[in-house]
C-alpha cells in the first residue's frame, strides 16, 4: 500500500509504514489529518449543519477553509486564542462566536471517532514513517497523541474538562501484513500481489456497524470459476489466511469491508506463515469484489482440488454472516467430498465431579438455541461440572476414527452469537475481547473467541447427539429416538421457527438443518448421512431431540434454561439440581 491514509466506506486506514506522526505539530500537518478535515467539511456541507453555515459565512471556498483551519489548529497547540488573533488578525472571525468554535472542535473529534479506524504496517520494511517503533506500542502512542492534540486545542480555546475519559481515540485495530507470493495454481496468479495478514491487534470495545444485520438465502454452486481472470488492485485487498477446521482457507477481502475481515480473527485461527508458505490452500474466498453484480456463489475446482468462491461488493452483502457462512460452506463441501458429514451445531465436552466426561452435540439451524442452551448449562451446572469446554459453537463435522468409530471435531475458535439471546450482562463480562456487531439493532451480534484451536480440530467421541427443536412446545425437554429411521425423519427435515437471524420467518426447514453444503450437495450427502446415523445407533450414541423452545414467544430465556436442566439431569442422574451457595 503506497498511500499514507485512505478513507473508504466509513473506514479510515492509516499506513504506519508510510506515515507515523510523533509530535502534535506533525499530526496537524500530516496528510492524514488534512484528508479527515477535508472529509469532515464535505460532510457538514452535505448535511448543511449550523457549524457549516458559521464557517461558510467566514470563508466561502472550502479549500481555503481547510487551509485556514489547519493553520488555526497548529497555532492553538502553542498559543491561546488571544495570542493567535494578535499574531494573525484574519483568524479573528473564526473566534467571533467562541461557543461555535468549541462546538466545531468537538464535532471534528466525534467525526473522527465515528470512523472505523485501522492501522497497517508492513513487516518486511522499516521505513522512515514507522521509525522502528513496535507495532502495538505505536498504536498506543498514536492514541495518546490524538488525545493530546484534542485536549491541547480544547484548553487553548477555554474549554476545561474536569472529567477526562481515556476512550479509544486512536485506531480500533491494527494489522501487521507482509508481501509474500503464495503457493497458488496458475489460474489464481491474479491474487499473487495481495498482502497477507500476519498479526492483529484489537482495541476493545471493538464495535462494528454494517449496512445489514441479517443474511439471506443459500450460496449456490456454479460451473465456472468465479475468480479466474478477475483483476485485483493489491492496494485495495488483504488476505486473512484462516484455519477453518483442519483446512486452510485464503480469505481475500476488500479493505472497504475491513470490519468483516478483521473480525475473522475472533472466529477462525490465523495461520502462521510456516503453515501456508509452500502450501496450496484447500479453499479460497474473495469477499467484496467490485463487479457491479450480485454474485455469491462457489465453484469446485477439481483440477486443483480446491473449493473457491466470490461475493460481490454490495450493501446487501455487508454483514459478517456472509463472511462466516461462505467460509463454512466451502469447508463443508470439501468435507462431503471426503465422505465426512458436516454438522450445523454446537458441541461441549462436560467433565463431572466424579471424573466422568460426556461429549454432547446439539444440532440445529440458525436461531435453534444451540449456543443459548450451552450458556445455560455453564450457569446452572456449576454444582456438578468440574469443567465445561465448548469444542465448537456453530459448525462441526463427523468423521470416522479407528475401527469406524464416529468422531467429531469443529471448524471455528469463536462464536457468532445473538446478543438478545444471551443472559443479561454476559456480553459486558466479555467486553475486553469481543467484537460487537450493530449492538443497537435487532439481531445484534457478538463475535467472541471461546476455544483453543488444538481442541477444535481434535477428534472427540460422541455420547449424545441431539436435534435442537425450537418450535415444539409440547413434549419433554429431552427425549431419545429408538431407531435411525425415526431420528433421520426429524434431523433430515431440519425444521425450526425462524427468529429473524436470516430473512426467513415462521416455521421453515432445510435439509439436515444445514444450508451450508448439504443443501447444495443433497444427493452426495444422503448416503453419508444414513451411514453415520446407523453407525451412531450401533455404537451406543444416544440420539435424541432437545426442545429449546427458543422460537416460541416468551420462552427465549426459559426454553434454553429448561433444555439445559434436562441435559444436566440426564448426565448426572439427579432428579433435582442443586445450586452452589452465593459467595459473600
Amino acid at each position: 500500500m503506497a498511500y499514507k491514509f485512505n478513507i473508504t466506506r466509513g473506514n479510515a486506514i492509516l499506513n504506519f509504514s508510510e506515515e507515523f506522526c510523533q509530535s502534535r505539530c506533525q499530526l496537524i500537518e500530516s496528510e492524514s489529518f488534512a484528508k479527515v478535515l477535508e472529509k469532515y467539511i464535505k460532510h457538514i456541507k452535505r448535511t448543511d449543519t449550523t457549524i457549516y453555515e458559521y464557517l461558510h459565512a467566514i470563508e466561502e471556498d472550502d479549500v481555503d477553509l481547510l487551509r485556514d483551519l489547519r493553520d488555526v489548529f497548529k497555532l492553538l497547540l502553542v498559543m491561546s486564542v488571544e495570542e493567535v488573533c494578535a499574531m494573525r488578525s484574519q483568524t479573528k472571525a473564526y473566534f467571533k462566536d467562541r461557543d461555535m468554535f468549541i462546538a466545531l472542535v468537538e464535532d471534528i473529534y466525534l467525526f473522527w471517532r465515528r470512523l472505523q479506524r485501522y492501522a497497517i504496517v508492513f513487516n518486511e520494511t522499516k521505513r522512515a514513517g514507522y521509525q522502528n517503533v513496535q507495532f502495538a506500542d505505536a498504536q498506543s502512542e498514536f492514541e495518546e497523541l490524538v488525545l493530546e492534540v484534542y485536549r491541547s486545542i480544547q484548553s487553548a480555546i477555554g474549554k476545561k474538562d474536569k472529567v477526562l475519559r481515556q476512550i479509544t481515540a486512536g485506531v480500533n485495530a491494527g494489522l501487521a501484513v507482509t508481501h509474500m507470493r503464495p503457493f497458488l495454481p496458475y489460474e489464481y496468479r491474479n491474487l499473487d500481489e495481495i498482502p497477507f495478514i500476519e498479526s492483529v491487534v484489537i482495541h476493545p470495545p471493538f464495535i462494528a456497524y454494517s449496512k445489514r444485520n441479517k443474511r439471506d438465502g443459500v450460496f449456490p454452486e456454479i460451473k465456472t470459476n468465479p475468480i479466474e481472470d478477475k483483476k485485483f488492485d493489491a492496494e485495495s485487498w488483504l488476505c486473512y489466511p484462516a484455519k477453518v477446521g483442519d483446512l486452510l482457507c485464503f480469505v481475500y477481502f476488500n479493505v472497504k469491508f475491513m470490519a468483516q475481515g478483521v473480525t475473522l480473527c475472533n472466529l477462525f485461527d490465523l495461520a502462521d506463515e510456516s503453515e501456508y508458505r509452500n502450501r496450496k490452500p484447500d479453499l479460497i474466498y474473495v469477499y467484496g469484489y467490485e463487479d457491479g453484480e450480485m454474485n455469491q456463489a462457489f465453484y469446485q475446482d477439481e483440477s486443483n482440488d480446491m473449493i473457491v468462491a466470490l461475493l460481490s461488493a454490495s450493501d446487501d452483502f455487508d454483514y459478517f454472516g456472509y463472511m462466516k457462512k461462505m467460509c463454512l460452506t466451502l469447508h463443508n463441501v470439501q468435507k462431503i467430498n471426503h465422505r465426512e458429514l458436516p454438522i450445523h451445531g454446537a458441541m461441549v465436552k462436560m467433565t463431572l465431579h466424579n471424573g466422568e466426561t460426556k461429549n454432547i452435540v446439539v444440532m440445529g439451524d440458525s436461531g435453534a438455541g444451540k449456543s443459548e442452551t450451552i450458556e445455560q448449562i455453564k450457569v446452572i451446572g456449576a454444582a456438578y461440572i468440574t469443567d465445561l469446554k465448548t469444542i465448537y459453537d456453530d459448525m462441526g463435522v463427523l468423521s470416522l476414527g479407528d475401527k469406524g468409530k464416529v468422531k467429531t471435531s469443529g471448524t471455528e475458535i469463536g462464536a457468532f452469537v445473538r446478543l438478545d439471546d444471551l443472559d443479561a450482562g454476559y456480553s459486558f463480562k466479555e467486553l475486553d475481547r469481543s467484537v460487537f456487531m450493530n449492538p443497537d439493532k435487532v439481531n445484534a451480534r457478538i463475535v467472541i473467541p471461546i476455544t483453543d484451536y488444538k481442541d477444535v480440530v481434535a477428534k472427540h467421541d460422541v455420547d449424545l447427539f441431539l436435534y435442537a427443536n425450537n418450535y415444539d412446545e409440547d413434549g419433554e425437554a429431552l427425549s431419545f429416538f429408538d431407531t435411525p429411521e425415526e431420528a433421520l425423519e426429524v434431523f433430515r427435515a431440519g425444521n425450526r421457527m425462524a427468529k429473524g437471524t436470516t430473512t426467513e420467518y415462521g416455521l421453515v426447514g432445510s435439509y439436515f438443518a444445514n444450508p451450508f453444503g448439504p443443501v447444495q450437495r443433497r444427493e452426495q450427502t444422503e448416503p453419508i448421512l444414513q451411514d453415520y446415523f446407523k453407525r451412531m445407533f450401533k455404537q451406543g450414541v444416544k440420539v435424541g431431540q432437545l426442545r429449546t423452545r427458543l422460537g416460541i414467544k416468551g420462552n427465549e430465556h426459559q426454553g434454553p434454561k429448561d433444555a439445559a436442566i434436562a441435559i444436566l439431569k440426564y448426565v448426572t442422574g439427579e432428579e433435582e439440581l442443586k445450586e452452589l451457595p452465593v459467595e459473600e
